[in-house]
């Protein structure tokens, strides 16, 4: 989602929210207090007590196989949870679109990636290079029981060398007049054709 934008008369600037979601954040916490009640459960059952103040029943458990089984998926989920937690921290497919008609002439688009020597992808395009704005709606169907058809929209930037490249994401949500906006603005701004 684009959170942040910034214009002049020369830069525009979009911030791109990469996995620094709330969906993101609420899941890693989920799957957290999951794991450790796993862990407590299993604790409770190798130690024979009761950990817990609601339930005897779990500390009469056998360890084996019951009380391995919940600390082998106690201690996954918290595998699980803190790879999540580190996507958050880094910031994983987080960045921006800076698109500078004054000094470079270029757009650039920055996203960060896993620590190491490629944490910082960025791509860097000639002005000259672009030649259009095109919005694509794509028909996709969901669901598993019933059969959904849906329509999503997706700003795509037409170059000369590097063919379609994605101004837009479907998992942004937005609606059709905020593509369209987005899609306006950006070929206004750089002086292409906008098509569809």
């Amino acid at each position: 989602m684009n959170i942040l934008k910034k214009r002049s008369k020369e830069v525009l600037i979009y911030s791109i929210t990469g996995s620094r979601k709330i969906s993101n954040i609420f899941s890693a916490f989920i799957i957290f207090l999951g794991s450790l009640g796993l862990l407590l459960v299993a604790i409770s059952s190798y130690l024979g007590m009761d950990l817990f103040l609601f339930s005897e029943e779990i500390s009469n458990f056998p360890f084996i196989p019951q009380g391995a089984t919940m600390a082998f998926y106690g201690i996954g989920g918290l595998f699980i949870s803190f790879y999540l937690w580190w996507i958050i921290l880094w910031d994983i497919g987080g960045g921006f679109d800076i698109f500078d008609k004054k000094k470079k002439k270029e757009v650039c688009f920055l996203r960060w990636g896993f620590p190491g020597k490629n944490r910082r992808i960025l791509i860097k395009i000639p002005m000259n290079d672009i030649q259009s704005i095109r919005i694509i709606t794509g028909v996709q169907e969901r669901g598993i029981f019933t059969r959904t058809l849906t329509y999503e929209s997706i700003v795509y930037m037409e170059t000369i060398e590097q063919g379609f490249i994605p101004l837009t994401r479907i998992e942004d949500n937005l609606t059709p007049p905020e593509i369209a906006n987005r899609a306006g603005e950006l070929a206004f701004f750089l002086g292409v054709p906008l098509l569809y």
